[in-house]
């Protein structure tokens, strides 16, 4: 866990690995709540019966449900003390780019690819998080995301 006191240290690590995080675990309980509270019931993703018998092998998690891994895997990562808070601003760019079998370990990697002041005085951070998949070359997802923080 990398720890920066304010903005204003980690706006000079612009372009800098600023960590990888633990990995974690995704489960079938996880998948199968992030279909209740999406209505996203496709059985790729809660069927293991069929999903065994598809193209995967096994049930895959959402690409939504690794997008919203973002905020604990970066959690693991850093932090900025001395800010007030801090907000999801959006996402650039998202890319799911490899399926997550049940029972898959995931960690991010996370990047600083810019910092920008906004109007309203707040650092806006743009990250980009490569999330891992344990023994695949290709990772899962690749998101630039977008968050501010405001001293």
């Amino acid at each position: 866990m990398r720890v920066f006191n304010g903005v204003d240290e980690i706006s000079g690590l612009v372009g800098e690995h600023l960590g990888t995080s633990e990995w974690v675990t995704v489960e079938q309980a996880h998948i199968d709540q992030f279909a209740e509270a999406t209505g996203d019931h496709q059985w790729i993703h809660v069927d293991a019966e069929r999903a065994a018998e598809g193209p995967f092998g096994t049930t895959i998690a959402h690409g939504f449900l690794t997008l919203s891994l973002l905020p604990v895997l970066v959690a693991k990562t850093y932090r900025v003390d001395g800010v007030r808070m801090g907000i999801n601003y959006g996402l650039n760019k998202v890319r799911f780019t490899s399926p997550v079998p049940v029972g898959s370990k995931v960690r991010g990697n996370i990047v600083l690819a810019g910092v920008e002041q906004t109007k309203d005085g707040a650092a806006q951070l743009a990250l980009t998080v490569t999330v891992e998949l344990e023994g695949s070359e290709r990772p899962a997802l690749v998101a630039e995301w977008l968050v501010r923080q405001y001293s």
